[in-house]
């Protein structure tokens, strides 16, 4: 029987892990670290980005390259709760009713076009992502350990798309935006296509289990350690609650919030190889941590102000500590 990871041997493995993941990914290296913060933090990540810059493809290596269970399900305007959590089925041989699990009982499900169903279906994932259970005829029924949604959305003026409400979006511990590549990325992937990379075959670009549960307990406990000095802590609610004064925003960010980016920033921090959060840290985290939980007025959006302008502000003025 294998002894138990070390803190170190379970930094090297996540690190393994974004190394494999850019076997196949080209380019997004920040999607790619914010997936494994998320991991770390036992959260959920939502990805945005126009069609075709490898959302499905990451989320799909990263379950490629974790000793993980996945399931993938294609969010469509048809698709009901019951596909998504599971539902009860009657045998006719026991005359009795029996529960069939859906998807979502997974170790990592990825709900793809999330935004392509109606608001009754994405609330499905709601107690799911948020109570890691789910209820059906009255019977809570616990999800497997870990358990993370990483999910991919268009930009929302794309048409037959149905936005994600307030009350989903805080449930996601990041967003993480994929932009277009840049001239020389995009060269690297037509290369790679050239060369015979197929992203249906992952396989075939050697890509391998690198870690696995195990890796990640031994990571959590380690930035569970993490020490936060008390400067760090109002650093960060004096940037949330920043937000929450701009007059560009109708609604700024609670204190879910701000638990969220100090559990990002000291992710973050222990990736990196320290036992102490810096205010680097929290900076690095606060865009795709905060930039879901903002609602701007809609008067600031006609002027062309978005949320990362005004996170990116707040920032700008909060006196960093030393």
């Amino acid at each position: 029987m294998s002894a138990a990871p070390t803190a170190d041997s379970a930094r090297a493995s996540l690190e393994a892990l974004r190394t494999e993941i850019a076997k196949a990914v080209v380019g997004q290296d920040p999607a790619v670290t914010g997936l494994v913060v998320a991991l770390l933090c036992r959260g959920h990540v939502l990805l945005e980005g126009v069609p075709g810059v490898a959302k499905t493809l990451l989320v799909r290596t990263l379950a490629a390259s974790l000793r993980l269970e996945t399931k993938r399900v294609q969010f469509t305007p048809d698709l009901m709760p019951g596909d998504i959590t599971g539902s009860l089925i009657y045998d006719a041989r026991t005359a009795e009713f029996s529960f069939q699990a859906g998807p979502v009982f997974t170790n990592l499900l990825l709900a793809d076009e999330i935004n392509r169903t109606p608001p009754k279906t994405q609330a499905s994932l709601l107690e799911a992502m948020e109570e890691r259970q789910v209820t059906v005829d009255g019977v809570p029924r616990p999800l497997p350990e870990p358990f993370l949604v990483a999910a991919t959305q268009n930009p929302v003026e794309y048409e037959g798309t149905y936005p994600l409400p307030e009350a989903q979006l805080d449930r996601f511990l990041l967003k993480l935006v994929l932009p277009l590549p840049s001239r020389e990325t995009e060269i690297d992937v037509l290369t790679r296509h050239a060369d015979g990379f197929n992203p249906r075959d992952l396989d075939s670009a050697g890509i391998r289990p690198v870690a696995g549960p195990a890796d990640l307990d031994a990571a959590r406990a380690a930035v569970a350690k993490t020490s936060v000095s008390p400067d760090i802590t109002a650093y960060i609610v004096d940037i949330c609650r920043a937000t929450r004064n701009s007059p560009s925003l109708a609604l700024g960010v609670s204190p879910r919030g701000a638990t969220a980016l100090l559990a990002t920033a000291r992710a973050w921090a222990w990736l990196t190889g320290r036992d102490y959060v810096t205010p680097d840290d929290v900076k690095a985290l606060t865009l795709p941590t905060l930039r879901h939980r903002i609602q701007l007025r809609p008067e600031a959006e006609m002027e062309g102000t978005t949320a990362d302008s005004v996170i990116t502000s707040v920032l700008a003025h909060v006196p960093v500590p030393r």
